[in-house]
């Protein structure tokens, strides 16, 4: 049992394969699985829209 069995860990290492007797790492999810977080009022509104202001151009006295 050593580099060429391809049935063992050490096997599967030196072949670069996966399988049975070397699993892949399941990735983790980060975070809770909990219901998504509701915006709320606060935090929901638009940026307040400016109203178009017309300019005063001064007359040449």
């Amino acid at each position: 049992m050593g580099k060429g069995d391809r049935k063992t860990a050490k096997g599967k290492r030196y072949s670069s394969s996966y399988g049975n007797a070397r699993p892949k790492a399941v990735a983790k999810a980060t975070g809770s699985a909990a219901a998504p977080v509701a915006k709320t009022a606060k935090t929901a509104t638009k940026t307040p829209v400016r109203k178009a202001v017309k300019k005063v151009v001064a007359k040449g006295e």
